[in-house]
């Protein structure tokens, strides 16, 4: 029995592509208007002799654009030729998820696509081979090729090592998401999340705290405790930290909070069978934001991040949260449960107020796959984020342009504020209207007024086909951006003032 694949290994070398590589994959780039291969193609066009190797790729089709791929068959060996288009961060991406599926099954390929461009381009060119590989199967035989063992990073000397192990880091923490995300709920129990964050977290040397449900009761935080509830498996609060090299305790200090509804039923309030498909992957946010702290250290992030994971299933039996319901989270305020399917913002409520009462921060960030509005409004290739601090968000949107993990701003329309009210409650958590706002509102009462931004990843959560770095299914989108946001040299810079 398979689960997840192996991710591809990286090495370099400076030297061009060897006579004795088998595959070889080289970029394709257009110069006035002609076709032209990139770096380390000389030895190769010399091992040619008198073959018009680009005569070849024109007649075949071949194309400069980002992602595209012609095979050509040479005299001892296979050239995979990669159009990099721009050669930008974007198009790295899809050429390194070009190559790596065009060597899947291989034992390696030699690469000298990524040297046409810097460290920026590499670390894109690693993530779209790494995230392409991605491969899920509890198949008794496997029916696939396997991922590629081994990427030769060529015309990439020594002096890149650094921006490879920060480059494969990311990647490797997005792939860990997507691994969790993508685990069936028959194995997924909120014990076994806990135990695998606890994992992740061992061997990135984070801290670790864990509350379990007794706990939970006692401390009063009564949203986690209503949405997991009915479920024979128990809910939990797992908080890590992480504290840099530098600054320690002194450091800015970040809290993410991550959903970690590891099943979905929608309570009673149950939703239709086909939308219950994909529920495995709600607890996305969890594992994005577990996955992003184990990486905070090999990315050398320069401050202070604790992460926040409210994990419980959102199951129907005769102890169910029940429409109507009032539940008084941590801290007091109270909320009517009109819709057992809006639970993820009751388990964000808890953890966002401890956080901002216990903790107090410089910036709370949430992630959740919350709304189905959050489609509506973006589609199925942008997330949705709301923001109360603009430093916050422009830093934000500078990581999502850097990771190609784009996002777009949502307003916070205070217009809208009036949908949560209640008759019996502080709020009420499923007004029907502006379904996307009006959750990031009932979540903006739970943060103190400290400086917040909220993450709807519900638009981006799955990919249901091949489409660049992505393979089909959850997809574990955020870790890449937090992480070259909380990477940077300032990630708090101008934040709260």
């Amino acid at each position: 029995m398979t689960s997840a694949s192996i991710t591809p290994t990286f090495s370099l070398t400076a030297d061009g592509p060897s006579r004795e590589a088998g595959l070889v994959a080289l970029a394709l780039l257009s110069q006035d208007e002609d076709l032209v291969l990139g770096p380390g193609s000389a030895d190769l066009l010399d091992a040619a002799g008198d073959l018009d190797v680009l005569g070849l790729l024109e007649q075949a089709g071949a194309s400069a654009a980002a992602g595209s791929l012609t095979r050509l068959e040479l005299p001892g060996r296979t050239l995979l030729a990669v159009g990099v288009g721009d050669a930008g961060t974007d198009a790295l991406r899809a050429a390194g998820a070009a190559v790596a599926r065009a060597a899947a099954g291989r034992d390696e390929v030699v690469s000298a696509v990524q040297a046409v461009a810097g460290p920026d381009g590499l670390t894109a060119f690693v993530a779209g081979a790494v995230l392409s590989s991605f491969r899920f199967s509890l198949r008794a035989e496997e029916t696939v090729p396997a991922p590629v063992g081994q990427i030769v990073l060529a015309s990439t000397g020594p002096e890149n090592q650094d921006a490879l192990d920060r480059a494969t880091a990311i990647a490797h923490a997005s792939w860990q998401a997507r691994r969790l995300a993508t685990t069936p709920s028959n194995i997924k129990s909120p014990k076994w999340l806990v135990e695998q964050v606890s994992d992740l977290a061992a061997v990135s040397g984070l801290k670790v705290k864990v509350w379990d449900r007794a706990a939970l009761e006692k401390e009063g935080f009564g949203g986690i405790v209503a949405v997991g509830r009915a479920s024979a498996n128990p809910p939990y609060l797992v908080q890590l930290d992480y504290t840099p090299a530098k600054g320690g305790r002194r450091a800015p200090h970040v809290v993410l909070v991550g959903k970690g509804i590891t099943f979905d039923t929608g309570g009673l309030s149950i939703k239709p069978g086909e939308a219950m498909l994909n529920m495995k992957r709600d607890m996305t946010g969890s594992a994005v934001v577990a996955a992003t702290l184990s990486a905070l250290a090999a990315v050398d992030c320069p401050v202070r991040v604790t992460g926040l994971l409210p994990i419980a299933e959102n199951s129907i039996g005769g102890d169910a949260l029940r429409p109507g319901d009032v539940i008084t989270h941590w801290g007091g305020r109270t909320t009517e449960v009109t819709n057992t399917d809006a639970e993820g913002r009751l388990v964000l409520a808890d953890a966002l107020q401890y956080a901002a009462s216990k903790l107090k921060p410089d910036l709370m960030v949430d992630v959740a796959t919350l709304t189905g509005g959050i489609k509506v409004a973006l589609g199925l290739n942008i997330g949705g984020y709301f923001a109360t601090d603009d430093a916050a968000a422009g830093h934000l949107e500078d990581a999502s342009a850097e990771s190609g993990e784009r996002l777009w701003r949502m307003p916070l329309s205070e217009e809208y504020e009036s949908f949560l009210a209640s008759k019996v409650a502080d709020a009420d958590n499923a007004p029907g209207r502006a379904p996307a706002i009006t959750a990031a509102l009932f979540l903006q009462h739970f943060t103190g007024g400290l400086p917040w931004a909220h993450l709807d990843i519900a638009s981006v959560g799955d990919s249901a086909r091949d489409a660049g770095e992505w393979t089909p299914g959850p997809t574990g989108f955020g870790v890449r951006l937090l992480l070259h946001w909380l990477g940077s040299q300032a990630p708090l810079d101008g934040v709260g003032s």
